[in-house]
C-alpha cells in the first residue's frame, strides 16, 4: 500500500460543513445554499472517512451504502463520493490510507463491491477500479418529425405530477434492474432528491436554466405504465433554440420507447432533444430511420467498479454458460484476492445461453494448478457486469491466455443479454 497517513477516523456530523468546504476547495466549487444543503444531506447518509492533521481535516472519502444490480441479482456496494485531499497535503499517503480504511469497512459491512464516477480517471486504476460500463450522449434533431423504422405503441401518453412519480414509475424502474446491471435500487427519498430533484437543489438559475422536471407516462390511468420519460424543456431564446433535455427514459419494449421518443421530439417551440445518458446498446440507435437525425455526440465511462471481495462478487452473479477455468489473479492493494483460483460456474444443468437465469452455483477456490488465464483484478472488474469483453483486453495486452480458447469460454459465461447501464450520478 505504500506510505500511509496515520490519523484516519470518522468525520462526525458536527464537521459536515468542514468536510464540504474541503470538497469544494478540492473541486473548485462554490455552490449556492440549495445545492450545499443537498450535499450536506447526502454526506449525512454516507460513511465518512477523514484524514486528520491534528484537528485539521486534510482528507475526505465518503461512501454511499447503495445496492447495485449485477447479472442475475443485486449486491451491496460502497459508492465512493466526495473524495478530496487538501492541496497542502497531496502526495503524502492521505488517499492511500483512506482507501485502506474503505476496504476494511467494506469487509465489516458486507459490501463485496465498490464503485465511483472518476473526475480524474488516472487516479483510481491503481486502487483496482476499472471502467465497467459506458454511456452515450445523444442528440436528436427535432426540427422535423422523428423518422422511425417501427410503429410506436398506440397507448395514450399522459403527463403526471412529478410528486406522484415514485409510486407510478417505481415498479417499472425496479423491473429494469432484473435485465440491466449497473443500476442502483431507489427508495422514495432517492427518487425525490436525486432523480426528480423535487426540491430544486440542482436547478440552475438564469437563461440556461434547465427548467422544472416533467414526467410523461405511456399508458392509461390505472394501468401499469409501459414506459416513462423524465425531461425538462426550454423555449427558444434570443440566441438559443428550444431544447428538450432528457434525464431518464424507461420502456418495456421498443414500440413503447418509440412512442416516448416521438413525443419528446414533437414538443412545441423546441428543435433539439439532448439526452444526458443512454446505454451503448440503446434500441433507439437501431430503430431510428435517419442516423443523421439521431446522433451520438459523446461516449464516456458510465461507472467504475472495484471487486473488493472477489469470491463473494463472482459467486453472487449468474452465468450465461458453464465455465471451469483456473485464473491467476493479481491484486496489489487487496492481497487476499490474489493468487490462483479455480472458477466453476453454470454447471448444474442450466440451459446454454440462459442469460440472466440462475446458471448454477459458482465456486471460487484456491488451487496450485496451472493457470488458464492471468489477469489483474482491474480487468476482472471491467468484465464483471458484462460491459467489457475479456478478449478485447487480451488484444490490448492486459490479459494473458495460457490455454487456447479459455478467454472465449469465460467471455461466453460472463455475457449478458443487455449491456450494463448507469445513468444517474449520485
Amino acid at each position: 500500500m505504500g506510505d500511509g497517513w496515520g490519523d484516519i477516523r470518522d468525520i462526525p456530523e458536527a464537521q459536515l460543513d468542514d468536510a464540504l468546504d474541503l470538497s469544494y476547495l478540492a473541486f473548485h466549487l462554490n455552490p449556492g445554499d440549495k445545492r450545499r444543503n443537498n450535499h450536506r444531506e447526502l454526506l449525512r447518509r454516507c460513511a465518512r472517512i477523514g484524514a486528520y492533521d491534528s484537528e485539521l481535516l486534510a482528507g475526505l472519502a465518503a461512501a454511499h451504502p447503495l445496492t447495485l444490480s449485477i447479472p442475475g441479482g443485486q449486491l451491496p456496494c460502497a459508492a465512493l463520493d466526495f473524495v478530496s485531499v487538501a492541496p497542502t497535503h497531496r502526495r503524502r499517503g492521505v488517499l492511500t490510507s483512506m482507501m485502506a480504511e474503505l476496504w476494511r469497512r467494506c469487509g465489516t459491512d458486507g459490501q463485496p463491491l465498490s464503485c465511483l464516477w472518476a473526475s480524474e480517471s488516472a487516479i483510481y486504476g491503481r486502487f483496482g477500479y476499472a471502467p465497467a460500463s459506458e454511456v452515450y450522449r445523444i442528440e436528436i434533431d427535432s426540427a422535423r418529425p422523428l423518422a422511425l423504422r417501427i410503429t410506436p405503441d398506440r397507448r395514450p401518453l399522459r403527463l403526471i405530477d412529478p410528486a406522484d412519480a415514485p409510486d407510478v414509475l417505481g415498479p417499472l424502474f425496479d423491473a429494469s434492474l432484473a435485465h440491466r446491471a449497473g443500476r442502483f435500487t431507489r427508495d422514495a427519498a432517492w427518487w425525490r432528491k436525486q432523480v426528480l430533484d423535487l426540491d430544486g437543489a440542482r436547478e440552475s438559475d438564469g437563461p440556461n436554466s434547465s427548467g422544472a422536471p416533467r414526467v410523461v407516462v405511456l399508458g392509461a390511468p390505472g394501468e401499469a405504465p409501459a414506459g416513462y420519460a423524465l425531461y425538462r424543456a426550454n423555449g427558444p431564446g434570443e440566441t438559443s433554440p428550444g431544447t428538450v433535455t432528457v434525464d431518464e427514459l424507461e420502456a418495456e419494449s421498443a414500440p413503447a420507447a418509440a412512442a416516448l421518443w416521438s413525443y419528446l421530439a414533437s414538443i412545441d417551440l423546441t428543435t433539439t432533444v439532448r439526452v444526458q445518458a443512454r446505454p451503448a446498446d440503446d434500441p433507439l440507435l437501431h430503430f431510428a430511420a435517419d442516423r443523421d437525425q439521431v446522433q451520438v455526440t459523446r461516449q464516456e465511462i458510465g461507472l467504475w467498479v472495484r471487486l473488493v471481495d472477489v469470491r463473494a462478487a463472482l459467486t453472487a452473479r449468474s452465468w450465461a454458460a458453464p465455465v471451469d477455468l483456473v485464473l491467476d489473479l493479481r491484486d496489489t492493494t487487496l492481497p487476499a484476492n490474489a493468487g490462483r483460483f479455480r472458477l466453476t460456474a453454470g454447471g448444474d444443468g442450466a440451459e446454454p445461453g440462459a442469460i440472466w437465469a440462475a446458471g448454477g452455483t459458482a465456486t471460487w477456490t484456491r488451487t496450485d494448478e496451472e493457470a488458464d488465464i492471468s489477469l489483474d483484478v482491474r480487468e476482472l472488474g471491467a468484465c464483471y457486469l458484462g460491459g467489457t469483453r475479456l478478449r478485447h483486453l487480451v488484444q490490448a495486452g492486459l490479459v494473458t491466455e495460457h490455454t487456447p480458447g479459455a478467454v472465449r469460454r469465460l467471455d461466453a459465461a460472463l455475457e449478458t443479454e443487455w449491456l450494463p447501464f448507469t445513468a444517474e450520478n449520485y
